[in-house]
This record gives C-alpha cells, sequence and structure tokens, in this order.
C-alpha cells in the first residue's frame, strides 16, 4: 500500500466508507424487511381514537399511558388491555373493532412517515425485494400496501399469520423465510429490518437481522445492538447497505485494492 502523509490515511478510509454509503447502489443489501404502524405509516393515533373511543363506550376511561404501552405490541395483547379496561367484548371482537375503525381511517386519509415511500421505490427501482412484518392484520396491511405501486412489497406478514406477536421473533423470521424461499442463498447478512417500536426491534434483532430504528411514538432505551435514525427522507438503499455487517470493511478493501492498482 502507498504511504501518506500524517492523518490523511485516515481521511481517504472515510472518504472510502462515505462513498459506499453514496455510491447510489444497494451494494450488499439483498433484503428489507419493514414494520408498518409508526415506520411506513402514523397511525398510531388512529389506533389510539379506535381505543379510546370503545373503552368509553363501555364506560371506561383510557389514558395516554395506557396508550402508549400498546405501541408495537400484538393485537391480542392490546385487546386483553382493553378488556381490563373495561371492554366487555371477546379478544376477536375487540380487534375486529380496532382494525376495521383504523382501516377506515386509513381509507380516508393514508399518514405516510417521511421517506418511507421515497425509500421503497428506491429499493424497488434496484431490485431489492421488500416484505411488509406488522402485528395488524391483513385488512389494515393490504389497506396500506394498496396505496403503494404493485410489486413495493413481495410479502406482508401479519399478525393473524404468526402464532406469536412481536417482540416474538416468529412474525420476522418468517419474513425473511418467505424472502429467502424468492431468492434462494439469502443470507441474514444481507436483510436490514426498520422499526420504530421496542417490541418491534426486540424481535427484529432476537431473528437474528441488522436492525434499523427509526423511533416515532415513543422513545427507545439505548440499544449498541441496533442503528438510530431521527428519519427516513433522504435515506437510500446505500445508507441501508452500510449498515450490514462488514460494510465498512468492504469500504476499506476496495480502497485498498484501488491504492494497490495504482
Amino acid at each position: 500500500m502507498a504511504t501518506h502523509p500524517t492523518g490523511s490515511m485516515h481521511l481517504l478510509a472515510r472518504d472510502a466508507i462515505d462513498d459506499a454509503r453514496s455510491a447510489g447502489n444497494s451494494g450488499g443489501l439483498r433484503g428489507v424487511l419493514w414494520d408498518m404502524d409508526g415506520t411506513i405509516v402514523d397511525t398510531e393515533p388512529y389506533w389510539i381514537r379506535a381505543e379510546t373511543e370503545l373503552v368509553e363506550a363501555h364506560g371506561g376511561t383510557w389514558t395516554d399511558e395506557q396508550a402508549t404501552m400498546l405501541v408495537g405490541q400484538a393485537l391480542e395483547f392490546s385487546a386483553g388491555q382493553l378488556q381490563q379496561a373495561g371492554v366487555d367484548l371477546g379478544i376477536r371482537d375487540i380487534i375486529d373493532h380496532l382494525i376495521g375503525r383504523v382501516a377506515a381511517d386509513v381509507s380516508r386519509a393514508v399518514p405516510w412517515r417521511p421517506g418511507a415511500r421515497e425509500l421503497l421505490a428506491a429499493l424497488h427501482a434496484e431490485g431489492v425485494p421488500c416484505a411488509m412484518v406488522t402485528m395488524s392484520e391483513t385488512l389494515l396491511a393490504e389497506a396500506v400496501a394498496g396505496h403503494l405501486p404493485e410489486g413495493t412489497f413481495s410479502h406482508l406478514v401479519t399478525g393473524d399469520r404468526v402464532s406469536a406477536g412481536k417482540p416474538d421473533p416468529e412474525a420476522y423470521q418468517l419474513g425473511f423465510d418467505l424472502l429467502a424461499a424468492d431468492h434462494p442463498g439469502l443470507d441474514k447478512d444481507g436483510v436490514v429490518a426498520i422499526e420504530d417500536s421496542l417490541p418491534g426491534v426486540t424481535a427484529a434483532l432476537a431473528a437474528g437481522l441488522t436492525t434499523l430504528a427509526v423511533p416515532h411514538f415513543v422513545p427507545l432505551p439505548p440499544d449498541a445492538r441496533r442503528t438510530d435514525w431521527d428519519t427516513l427522507a433522504g435515506r437510500t438503499p446505500a445508507d441501508l447497505a452500510a449498515l450490514l455487517p462488514g460494510a465498512a470493511g468492504d469500504a476499506l478493501d476496495a480502497f485498498d485494492d484501488g491504492e494497490n492498482v495504482a
């Protein structure tokens, strides 16, 4: 390797990594698993309004603290909490009511999260397959996906397709397995999961996935195992690829190879 003045090696290495992140291609990225509520769409206010109206209709009260506890949780868990708050309905009836209410709100106005549609479009353009992994059920997931270009998601993993909801890793494992069935040889080291909630990031990490958190409704405790971004706005597939294991090292290797050739 050629020698450089003191300090310039660090700068050149940093430039190599930055170039890898801004090159406009997906690099080693082979798939992305997306949470929906709070990540692609900001439906949490819809859920909270539906929960509050239902509890109050049964003579109970529903606080902001109670609502916050349900963010990212499986619907069966949420329905159980609503029963404890006084809703005199079965678990399935509560779930059906909430999903129907939120789906109706989404049909009137889809509250997109900043940058989500643009990043999905860029991934699709570069041929990186995406699957949705949500604890919402099929009705709502299809309502949101239906507002996006055909082929945006190759699979929808929904709460009614798994036996254990987030924070259990089952949903993310299923999402990966479905992508792997379509793309033989797919490895988890090439897949990123994007989440906003603690149950969600817990599930993604437990599934062995590179995990990106974009906290929204509820702040997340620090965790060195994941990456946190403030927003998806302005982000590219190359930015996601840079999160993968060995991405920075690959950039440095590419830099070194270029030096040797010269």
